[in-house]
């Protein structure tokens, strides 16, 4: 069975690695640039499960899959590749800065629920936090909670070994590829891709494109509507680590994040910048400061830090409906969607590379297989 999958970002190569342990699939990616070019490359791959808000149904099921998931796909990707991909095993540790009695009891509530479903989370006071983490100095740190199971990746790092371990195990990758056009045999199912590499056929289509997933499913007259939100990081050097050099945390709070990178760097991040008018945003310099700012506000150190690189990228993010969109594109039987993960693509693409596989097996490997 053919299976195409459009769009080699994280998502896309997730997908591509997990069909190819499937037997009896012939699997081809095709992407207009090479791997990690956009959503991805500018990720800061900061999983946040436990520490999350979700505690029920499909969204918090899809954070546990992926993080239980990334235990075990890290080391075995790790293993085949030879590469050494980032990891983060010390957790996640998000400051809070309003101590009020309503969020507190929220916290703790999220706490039990935790620890009813199997993780751990702790709430830390202030001097627990100047004990353990000294680089915070914020006198507006009310306190923390610290996720010792989230964890943080390099989203590049991984992707490129995604596609390594594909390719060692029969995947095709195109790459310079764009689709041009779609062909239907019947009313509900596509039979062929017309791309500036000629026509590819297959079975099963996958559209894991982020935001070239809404032009492609318009060809098919069936729009996902996906939008655009800038987000922009920098790279900054301290020389050495920031407090504790045994304990590097990747660390949170007001959607500020300060991520060890090794060597004395770290990433800080992301802006959230919505169009104004039509798609085009050009990225705020102010908002990128009043980031950096935040962290300083942190983590005092990091005023003394250079600027090694700013870097910037568009998350896809569904219009008028919950992200992300997996599932059968409506109108089709064999186009599945996995795409629209917004600001959740590293996090969610082991559980969403499940959840293609799943519908694929189920309904057509045929008897043959």
């Amino acid at each position: 069975m053919n299976v195409v999958i459009i769009g080699c970002g994280v998502v896309g190569a997730a997908i591509a690695y997990e069909l190819s342990l499937v037997k009896g699939l012939k699997i081809t990616v095709c992407d207009r640039q090479p791997p990690a070019q956009a959503s991805t490359g500018a990720a800061l791959g900061v999983l946040m499960g436990a520490i999350s808000q979700k505690i029920k149904g499909k969204a918090w099921q899809m954070r546990q899959t992926s993080i239980q998931r990334y235990e075990t796909l890290i080391p075995e990707l790790e293993a085949l590749t030879g590469r050494k991909i980032p990891f983060n095993r010390q957790g996640i540790l998000m400051l809070l800065s309003d101590s009020s009695l309503e969020v507190m009891s929220a916290w703790e509530k999220l706490v039990e629920v935790r620890h009813s479903q199997g993780w751990d989370l702790e709430i830390w006071d202030t001097a627990k936090v100047q004990n353990i983490c000294p680089q915070v100095g914020s006198k507006k740190v009310t306190g923390a909670v610290y996720s010792p199971q989230d964890r943080q990746l390099d989203p590049t790092a991984l992707t490129l070994a995604l596609v390594e371990t594909a390719q060692q195990n029969g995947v095709t990758f195109k790459f310079g590829v764009t689709v041009l056009d779609a062909t239907t045999s019947t009313p509900e199912f596509c039979n062929q891709l017309e791309t500036t590499e000629g026509k590819i056929t297959a079975d099963w289509f996958v559209i894991a494109a982020g935001l070239g997933s809404t032009p492609l499913t318009a060809k098919l007259n069936q729009i996902i509507d996906i939008r655009p939100v800038l987000g922009q990081a920098l790279q900054m050097r301290v020389g050495h680590p920031l407090g504790n050099p045994d304990f590097q945390p990747a660390i949170t709070g007001n959607d500020v994040h300060i991520v060890p990178v090794g060597g004395g760097d770290y990433w800080v991040g992301a802006t959230v910048e919505f169009p104004s008018n039509g798609d085009e945003i050009p990225p705020n310099q102010e908002l990128l400061e009043s980031v950096r700012e935040q962290a300083i506000a942190f983590c005092p150190e990091l005023a003394t830090a250079s600027i090694l690189r700013t870097w910037s990228g568009l998350r896809p993010r569904p219009q008028g409906r919950p992200a992300p969109v997996i599932g059968k594109l409506p109108g089709f039987s064999n186009i599945l969607l996995a795409t629209g993960h917004y600001r959740n693509g590293v996090l969610l693409a082991p559980a969403t590379a499940y959840a293609i596989r799943e519908m694929i097996i189920s309904q057509g490997l045929g008897t043959g297989d």
